[in-house]
């Protein structure tokens, strides 16, 4: 298996899941800076987004 694919996988599974949180919070609350489901949903497609960048970058890098 090629260095890097667990993380680019592993890192999108974490940004649709973040993604999935912040559409249920839309739907339900609309768009309030101060609850703390956003914040919580923005940390985890951050948190994927960098996996899937730096497993990118292990892929390519070999």
């Amino acid at each position: 298996m090629r260095e890097g694919l667990i993380p680019t996988v592993l890192g999108t599974a974490v940004t649709a899941t973040g993604l999935a949180m912040r559409g249920y919070d839309m739907k339900k609350h609309g768009m309030k800076k101060r609850d703390t489901a956003v914040a919580i949903g923005a940390g985890v497609i951050g948190f994927g987004i960098a996996h899937v960048v730096l497993g990118t970058i292990d892929l390519i890098h070999k």
